[in-house]
């Protein structure tokens, strides 16, 4: 009996050595280990070993990915965040700078502080705002259960006629999706220290607002801004970059300094 045992498995290693190929459950296999079958691995699972050097079992929490065909698969580390149905889910992200910004403003402003959701872009008994040209552009919206996070932030700069006074200017900026003001915010730079710094003043804008259920389809967004009113008609005043007109002062930052950045962030719920 013992012979016997012996020789099937002599014959088995020889037929293994012959044809290189293990079927388990099945007569053809075409692979070098074909199992018809469930598998149970009660220990590590290790690849890319030689004939004299075990594999390699990975790190705990890395997949085994494909490197397609002819290659060896590998241990990877993935950070990939589960995200089940009844969930939101960051579906979409834009980012924008811009270093051109408004300069000039249609006048010295019209005085009027007061705006309201819904106000149309171009009507002017609203103000009279000028977009930042590099932020226009279209977002999609699919699930009507959403939430769109604005964040937008500008360098202001002004400057007054007189360097010995101190002047202010009053501004706003404001968010507008498909037209109409969904956003906004004012706010008033004066100079201080105006004498030391020639009548110059730089400030910091920022913007934050979360809009909620925007409706599904295209939509499209801009960033406007516009002069309210200055305490003197010859202040100069700026959004988003130096004074234009003043480049070779030494007390005036660069384009660099006061760039304008917007970023958007679209977030659905989800039902799959």
């Amino acid at each position: 009996m013992k012979r016997y045992i012996y020789n099937i498995v002599t014959g088995l290693l020889f037929s293994i050595h012959i044809n290189a190929q293990v079927g388990i459950k099945t007569a053809s296999p075409n692979a070098t280990l074909d199992v018809n079958g469930a598998t149970t691995l009660r220990k590590e699972l290790r690849v890319g070993g030689t004939s004299t050097q075990v594999g390699n079992p990975g790190l705990n929490g890395q997949v085994l990915v494909s490197q397609g065909e002819g290659l060896p698969p590998v241990w990877k580390s993935l950070n990939v965040p589960l995200v089940e149905a009844g969930q939101y889910k960051l579906t979409n992200s834009y980012l924008f700078s811009d270093q051109v910004g408004i300069t000039t403003f249609p006048n010295d402003g019209n005085v009027i502080y007061k705006n309201n959701v819904g106000d149309d872009i171009n009507n002017t008994s609203t103000g009279l705002w000028m977009k930042i040209g590099a932020f226009s552009n279209t977002i999609e919206i699919k699930n009507g259960n959403n939430r769109i996070a604005y964040q937008f932030q500008t360098g202001v700069e002004m400057r007054s006629p007189t360097p010995t006074t101190s002047e202010n200017v009053t501004f706003a900026c404001g968010i507008f999706r498909n037209g109409k003001l969904v956003a906004v915010r004012a706010d008033k730079v004066a100079s201080t220290n105006y004498e030391a710094k020639n009548g110059l003043q730089d400030y910091i804008f920022t913007l934050n607002y979360t809009e909620k259920n925007v409706s599904t389809g295209t939509h499209q967004i801009d960033v406007a801004c516009r002069k309210i009113v200055s305490s003197n008609p010859g202040v100069t005043f700026s959004i988003g970059r130096n004074l234009a007109n003043q480049l070779s002062d030494p007390y005036i930052s660069n384009p660099f300094i006061l760039e304008s950045e917007f970023k958007m962030d679209i977030i659905e719920f989800i039902t799959y």
